[in-house]
């Protein structure tokens, strides 16, 4: 029976494992391989209305790298974040939309980076893993008040787990989904390979979520607009040899993986993380490729893992 119970165990402790050759943060996988996230998308059908969606996102507009090395209006290029130790005491966070947030408390560090420095004015996105506990904890227009936060919501996320938040709340982004599984991560790059889909914006979404996003965040209702949770990929046929080495890892991940819609915000607007290594050159060769080159994935037919 012990023998059962420890080949069982060993079983679901791989099932709950990052995916081959993914990279971790902080130790930790960066949710379970069956995750939303981590699934490729290549094989899946077209949706029916997929050119219409990807007009109404802007078929002649251009992708635009989010993220980079160095500071744009002061603050750090894309969004940051941070790993602690299980002994990084935890502070409580006041927030504007309690009955959507989880309560925490969470381990944010007095100098946690915040999206777009200090000073900023936009969503001043706060993430850290807690690397002991692999835990994640997330948090929307974070603002430091004295030894507490406060925040407009927050979400905390089990890495090894694939638990959704409860239906119709949001998280620290508008899709309710979690923000750090969808950020390029440099050190990705510099391995060779991105083995998850990516995160990005647009300025005009529909009133509906479809999975495995939990929220939404419009009044439209406009049936070729973009759901929240909405999965694009770049086609197939879309050549990328000639990208320079970083986009042309990004633009693999975008073939494979795709990309969900996760918030409101600049047409085509990819999301990463800052990194003084990211090669602001390369990332903007990325402006060459179009909305025309995506079509919109039909994701019915994607396990939903529990």
């Amino acid at each position: 029976m012990r023998l059962i119970a420890s080949i069982c165990a060993a079983v679901a402790a791989l099932a709950l494992a990052a995916p081959a050759g993914a990279a971790t943060v902080g130790g930790c996988p960066v949710f379970p391989r069956s995750n939303p996230w981590n699934q490729r998308v290549d094989r899946l059908p077209v949706l029916d209305n997929s050119d219409a969606i990807v007009r109404s996102i802007g078929a002649t507009e251009t992708m635009h790298a989010d993220f980079g090395s160095g500071l744009w209006e002061g603050g750090p290029i894309g969004i940051p974040f941070v790993t602690v130790g299980g002994s990084q005491p935890k502070v409580r966070v006041s927030f504007d939309y309690p009955d959507e947030s989880d309560r925490g408390p969470y381990p944010v560090p007095a100098g946690a980076p915040i999206e777009g420095g200090r000073n900023a004015d936009g969503d001043r996105h706060v993430i850290v893993v807690d690397r002991k506990r692999c835990r994640l904890y997330e948090l929307f227009a974070a603002y430091p008040r004295g030894s507490s936060w406060t925040a407009g919501s927050g979400a905390i996320w089990d890495l090894r787990s694939n638990k959704l938040r409860p239906r119709g709340w949001t998280s620290a982004d508008a899709a309710g989904l979690p923000i750090l599984p969808g950020l390029a991560r440099y050190d990705e790059v510099k391995r060779g390979r991105i083995d998850h889909a990516l995160r990005f914006t647009t300025d005009r979404t529909r009133r509906a979520f479809i999975y495995p996003a939990r929220h939404f965040a419009s009044d439209l209702t406009d049936p070729n607009l973009p759901a929240m949770g909405q999965r694009l990929r770049l086609r197939r046929d879309y050549d990328i040899s000639r990208f320079p080495r970083q986009a042309r890892i990004v633009l693999k991940a975008l073939k494979r993986y795709g990309m969900i819609m996760a918030d409101n915000g600049s047409p085509w607007y990819l999301s990463g993380a800052p990194d003084p290594s990211w090669s602001n050159d390369q990332l903007r060769t990325l402006r060459r490729v179009t909305g025309s080159a995506f079509e919109v994935v039909d994701t019915a037919a994607l396990p939903r893992p529990r």
